[in-house]
């Protein structure tokens, strides 16, 4: 993948530079941008690459359509979910990998907030620095419907970015929350109406483009340090749900359009 000066894309994640600014856009038609193993995947490759570019001095990361993430692509989960092994490598090897490498990433990341926010998405999210979302943005993690829930990393993560008292309530009672309540509770950084995202997203990266980009890169590696405390891989013993009756409840009643019987 090139990333400076042509566009191109990875799978369903879309990587395009415009000079010193470059897009990153999750992309999965009709169903919301759901993460699929392909899509984690083309995610750690962008921003790997985008790390070397030198003459990015800003990353935008969207969603196409209206919305940033919604989740998951549950429709790929009976692949490799109901075994422990293959469960583990997807959420230590594949999501992490492309977790770590956006947090790994010295170039400054504004996330651009539109529709769902859940799940995945929010976990995307969380590893930019700025945050600005359109008002009617929804944002939560409600994968106990599912039956199963979030991998340590990817909670401590959240959590750290959402603060704890929301993360409990996304997680133990698949609370929902909207753009404001994610504002006051420092999520955000800034809510605008929809029809003025793609504004002030862009004013924000002038400003961002306008400032020295080798102090950002060290500012970031700084504040990297200074939230250096995310847990370590995870016990062998947090992904025994793998093959419970509750785990599979969950994700078949998803696919079947039913309520979830635990």
């Amino acid at each position: 993948m090139s990333v400076d000066p042509a566009s191109a894309s990875v799978g369903l994640v879309e990587v395009r530079t415009e000079g010193a600014l470059a897009f990153v856009t999750l992309s999965q038609v009709g169903k919301l941008n759901a993460m699929s193993r392909a899509m984690w995947a083309g995610l750690q490759r962008a921003f790997e690459e985008l790390q070397t570019a030198a003459s990015v001095r800003c990353i935008v990361v969207a969603g196409a359509a209206g919305h940033f993430c919604a989740g998951g692509d549950i429709a790929e989960y009976r692949d490799f979910r109901f075994a422990q092994d293959s469960l583990r490598h997807f959420h230590e090897v594949e999501v992490w990998g492309a977790l770590q490498a956006m947090l790994d990433c010295d170039v400054p990341m504004l996330a651009a907030i539109s529709g769902n926010c859940l799940g995945a998405g929010l976990e995307i999210a969380s590893c930019c620095d700025i945050r600005i979302a359109a008002s009617d943005a929804r944002f939560g993690a409600p994968i106990a419907r599912l039956g199963f829930p979030m991998a340590p990393r990817e909670l401590q993560l959240v959590a750290s970015q959402v603060g704890p008292a929301i993360a409990r309530g996304m997680v133990l009672e698949a609370a929902v929350l909207d753009a404001p309540s994610m504002q006051n509770c420092g999520f955000l950084n800034r809510v605008v109406m929809p029809q003025a995202l793609a504004a002030e997203v862009g004013e924000t990266t002038l400003r961002i483009r306008a400032l020295a980009p080798q102090a950002a890169r060290h500012n970031k590696r700084t504040l990297r340090a200074l939230r250096s405390t995310l847990a370590p891989a995870a016990q062998d013993d947090a992904f025994g749900y793998a093959a419970s009756a509750e785990h599979r409840e969950g994700v078949a009643a998803f696919l079947d359009r039913r309520a979830p019987v635990f």
